[in-house]
Order: C-alpha cells, then sequence, then structure tokens
C-alpha cells in the first residue's frame, strides 16, 4: 500500500510539473473576437473573363452596400486562370446571415449583379478564416501586388506548428523583404491551413526580395524549423482590381 502510494504522489508532481502545451494561435484575442473573414475564390469561363470583370466593376456598389469587402484581385500567376479571388469581413456568423437574407431581398442587387455573373462562372469557393491574434490586417502605403501563400500544416493544430510559423513570418517581415497584409487560420474548409497575404511593389520587386531572403541565414534558420511541420504550400500572384479597398 505504501509503495503504491508513493507511485501515486510521483505520478502527481510529474503531472503538476509538466509543461504545458499552449498556441498564440488557439488562445487569447481570437477566442472573444467574432470578427471572421471570407474568402471566395471564382473561376470564370476563359471567354467570358471581360464581360465578368466590366460588370463587377460597374454594379459592385450593390454588393458593398450591404458588407465590407476587404478585396479583389485577378489571378495572375499561380494555378487555374481566369480566376478571381475576393475577401469579404463580418463581424460574426448572425452578422453574415443577416447580409444574406438582405441579399435576398435585393432585387437591384439579383438583377444587375448576381444572375448576369453567375452564368459567366464555371466554379466557387468559400472559406471561412480568423486572423491569427499576434496579426492586424495592414493597408499597404500604395498600389502593388500581392502574394497569398497558402501552407498545408501537418495535423496537429497551432498548438504544435503555431510558433515556428509565426517566427518565420516575422523573420521575414523584421528583415523588410517584403511587406505583411495579414495572417488568416482556416475556420471552414481545408483545416490546419494557413494563408499568409503579403503586399509587394511589383512582381520584380518580389523576386528581388525572395532572393535576398534565400540567402539571410536568419530567414533560412526560421524556414528550417517551420517546415518541420508542412504539409504542402502554393502561392498565387494577385494583381488588384481598381474598385479594391487594398490596392
Amino acid at each position: 500500500m505504501l509503495a503504491l502510494r508513493r507511485s501515486l504522489t510521483k505520478a502527481l508532481a510529474a503531472r503538476t510539473q509538466a509543461p504545458q502545451v499552449c498556441s498564440s494561435f488557439a488562445t487569447g484575442p481570437r477566442q472573444y473576437d467574432g470578427t471572421f473573414y471570407e474568402f471566395r475564390t471564382y473561376y470564370v469561363k476563359p471567354s467570358k473573363m471581360n464581360e465578368f470583370l466590366e460588370n463587377v466593376k460597374k454594379n459592385i456598389h450593390l454588393r458593398t452596400a450591404h458588407s465590407e469587402l476587404v478585396g479583389f484581385w485577378t489571378v495572375e500567376f499561380g494555378g487555374r486562370m481566369n480566376k478571381v479571388f475576393h475577401v469579404w469581413k463580418y463581424d460574426n456568423f448572425a452578422h453574415r446571415t443577416e447580409v444574406q437574407k438582405a441579399l435576398a431581398k435585393d432585387k437591384e442587387w439579383q438583377e444587375q449583379f448576381l444572375i448576369p455573373n453567375l452564368a459567366l462562372i464555371d466554379k466557387q469557393e468559400s472559406e471561412i478564416t480568423y486572423l491569427v491574434p499576434w496579426c492586424k490586417l495592414e493597408k499597404p502605403p500604395k498600389e502593388g501586388v500581392y502574394e497569398l501563400a497558402t501552407f498545408q500544416m501537418k495535423p496537429g493544430g497551432p498548438a504544435l506548428w503555431g510558433d515556428p510559423f509565426k517566427r518565420a513570418v516575422h523573420t521575414h517581415v523584421n528583415q523588410g523583404y517584403t511587406k505583411l497584409v495579414g495572417v488568416f487560420h482556416a475556420e471552414y474548409g481545408i483545416l490546419n491551413r494557413v494563408h499568409v497575404l503579403w503586399w509587394n511593389k511589383s512582381a520584380d520587386s518580389r523576386a528581388a526580395g525572395r532572393h535576398q531572403s534565400h540567402e539571410d541565414p536568419r530567414v533560412v534558420a526560421a524556414v528550417r524549423e517551420s517546415v518541420n511541420f508542412l504539409g504542402s504550400q502554393q502561392n498565387m500572384l494577385l494583381i488588384p482590381m481598381s474598385f479594391s479597398p487594398l490596392k
């Protein structure tokens, strides 16, 4: 009996002293802020791309009257062509539901925006994301190009890979190789997915910064640590539309 008590006492002490696994992704501000960002990707019929963009440009005000547009881009490089990517901000899920109900009653939006554009689109995708708590949405100083880098992390969640990923992002930012716009963690869609939205003056300045970062031992060390938790990654070069708030 005495041996059993000693064994239980040691086990309890070990549990008490064991380090807790936590993550800035999974705790803190995000739990108390319902604001989320909906990523929408539309694949447009190749012969209809110009018509689609002209109609959106002409009538986007009918849609932004209901909720906030963060950015609207065409995809220049990366993946399928004739693709547009746009981001919408909502206070919470109840807010999005209210917006959808209002749109369903908006005949002008349906007749001038929705119905004409649906005929021009092959496929639509939607993903719900949150800004990570250590990042706020930043607006670039002037017009440029954007890169959306998407990282599929290994299963285990931010408690496993959140801190190394954060260090890799901050190392790029701190050395001035590119400007960070926002880091988003997927809530609905493919899980363990993180999107990083970068801004550069041009595609050439982005290429120059990337080449320099590859020779920086601080960046290399941070990336090597983060890549241990990486499953796959891809990116897209985005060109903002004239009406996009992020230009």
